[in-house]
Order: C-alpha cells, then structure tokens, then sequence
C-alpha cells in the first residue's frame, strides 16, 4: 500500500461534482480518472489535477498506488465495477442506489467481505448535520419510545418536459427513478433514526410529461421491527414550491428538521437542540460552474454533498489505515446497502401487487 492513499474515481458526472473534490478534501490523492469518453475523461481530469485518465478500468485497478476505487457510475454498472474493483483487492465505495435488486446486492457484498477489503456505501447524508442530529435526538431517548416518522420532499424538475437528464436516469431496467436515487437515502434514514423497517405498503407514480419508464414519485407507508409506523413521500415532478419535511414523533414528544438545525417539544414548547460540536455545519462549495449543463447537474450545483462525502471519505481513510473513528454517525458499508435494497424491492412489488409486503434480506 502506499504511504499516502491513491484512489480511482470511476465516473466522470457526479464523479467530479462530488466524489473528487471530497477525496481531495480527505487527503486522499486521487491518482485515475475512468470514464467513458476518453476526451471528455482527460478534460476533466487535467481540470482537478488528477494526473491519469483512461477508458479502461482495468488498467486503473491494476495500478499499485490505488488503494481506494469510487465507483459513481450509472445503477446498472455498480455490481460489475465493484466485482471488478474488489477481485483487484482495492478498497471501494459504491455510490447508491446501490444495485439494480437485492441478488445483486447481495452479491457485491459477499464479494468484498471475501476480499477483506473496506466497503462503504455512498449514504453521506448520515453525516449532515440535521439529519446526524436528529438521529442522536431520537435514540437518546428525548422523544420517548419512537411512534412515527415523516418524510417529504417535493420537487419542480421534473415537472419541465425539457428537463435534461442522462438516459440511464429515465430507464428503470438501468436503475433509473427517483426512488433509487432519493428514496434510498431517505430509507438510510428511517433505519438509522427509528429502526429497521420490516413491512411496506407502497405505491411508484410517474407524474412527469417526460417519456420514461422509471419512477419519479413515491408513497410509502411502513413499520418498524420496534412497531413504529411511518409515511414516506417524495416527488421530482411536482410543480411549484419546494416542500421538505421530517419529522419524528414519540411517547414523550417530536423531534422534526428545519435545514440544519434540529428542534424538539417535549410538551414545554417547541425549542432548538443545542449543535452538536462535533457535527458542524458547513457551507457548501458548489462544483466549477463549467461543468453545470444538466437538470440532472443542477440538483448537485450547490455542493451541499462535498462535506458530508468528506467526513465518509475520512472515515474510510481512517478505517483503511487501521485508525479508530467515531462510531457516531457510523458509515454505512455493503451491508447497509443490501438492507436498504430489500426495503426497495419490497416497495416496488408492494407497487405491483397492491398488497402490504414483508422485508425480506
């Protein structure tokens, strides 16, 4: 291994909107850039000093001074990347939705656990600020026994048929949809704040003009191993304002978000939980605006993810390195990504089916 961590980033959108600068803010040296374009791929490799730009993966895994390979390409493509990568013994993070369905998952993960190698999914939410917060809240007992949680979010994008998106994005046999790309993390969530979800009942909407075949609306009821209940929502296509909401109810009171701050009434009124020394907010650096074309890569222009993908690139340096880190918020592995895939795939035959489903790992 060399002494300083090289990495490979396999992807050329999100990629380097995100995944380079926090690799870099990690100080980790990210040493390949992999794409599919080879001119697109050297562009964008020479614009943040990565000194390696190539098409073929293969050549970058078998590269000594890779230890780490970020694996941000299309859904479709993760299993045989990360196959690829951990056969090669480097260290990976997966991007989520972390596979197509949960035989896939399972079968990146029992790679990587044969390899011995450090797997992290790419749930860096868990280390934003509110949600980190409101997660501590939660299990510290402040709302009492947890009874419900809330989750919406809506959004205009997709309400514009001439929104511009990649064509994987719109291809739900690619991994396409907005419940893979949003509903995950919001799933991540749920299973880090009130516990494991173990039934759904839930129904996949295309409210777009857009001719796709992926999802870009969901409903979601759920329970909890613990019998707690909850309501997830979220659309790309709905008109209007922005409307984002979570909130947690208790025995003994609610603990809900507004931006990065976290606020709780215990039945004294409601009141902001002190922040969390260790979970600061920091304001976000958007990506080079040369490289914003997209809807697609305007929902990632204001750089909000380049923090909290530093802290889990941290992590994974630290863990690689044989170095204690804190356990609070924990990253999320494999593991993680093959739970969150079978509440996935639970939802989609809830769709299909019309009936409530068990989760099933």
């Amino acid at each position: 291994m060399s002494s300083a961590l090289g990495a490979a980033v396999v992807g050329t959108g999100f990629g380097v909107l995100t995944h380079v600068r926090a690799l870099q803010a990690a100080d980790i040296d990210v040493r390949v850039l992999v794409g599919r374009d080879a001119d697109k791929t050297a562009e964008r490799a020479a614009m943040f000093g990565i000194p390696h730009a190539t098409t073929d993966r293969s050549d970058a895994f078998g590269r000594d001074d890779v230890d780490i390979v970020s694996v941000a390409t299309p859904p479709h493509a993760h299993a045989e990347v990360v196959l690829d990568a951990v056969t090669a013994g480097k260290h990976v993070l997966c991007e989520k939705p972390f596979a197509r369905d949960l035989a896939e998952a399972r079968g990146m993960l029992r790679a990587a656990e044969e390899a011995r190698v450090v797997h992290l999914l790419g749930t860096e939410f868990r280390f934003a600020p509110g949600q980190a917060l409101l997660a501590r809240t939660v299990r510290s007992g402040a709302v009492g026994d947890p009874r419900f949680m809330l989750s919406v979010l809506q959004l205009p994008t997709l309400a514009d048929p001439a929104a511009e998106m990649p064509a994987w994005w719109d291809d739900a046999a690619e991994g396409g949809g907005w419940l893979g790309a949003q509903g995950t993390h919001v799933i991540d969530q749920v299973r880090t704040t009130i516990g494991e979800i173990t039934r759904v009942s839930g129904s996949l909407e295309t409210l777009s003009p857009r001719p796709m075949t992926a999802d870009d609306t969901y409903t979601v009821q759920f329970e909890t191993a613990n019998g707690a209940t909850g309501l997830l929502h979220s659309s790309a296509a709905a008109g209007g304002e922005l409307v984002v909401a979570t909130k947690v109810t208790g025995t003994a009171g609610s603990a809900w978000t507004q931006g990065d701050e976290v606020w709780l009434d215990d039945g004294s009124g409601p009141g902001q939980v002190p922040p969390a020394d260790d979970l600061p907010a920091v304001a976000p650096v958007p990506p080079p605006s040369e490289l914003l074309h997209t809807a697609y890569d305007m929902w990632h222009s204001t750089g909000m993810d380049l923090a909290p993908y530093t802290r889990l690139y941290t992590v994974m340096r630290e863990r690689i390195l044989g170095r204690e880190v804190g356990e609070d918020p924990t990253a999320g592995t494999f593991a993680d990504g093959v739970a969150n895939q079978a509440v996935v795939d639970a939802i989609r035959a809830s769709d299909t089916t019309g009936a409530r489903v068990e989760v099933t790992r």
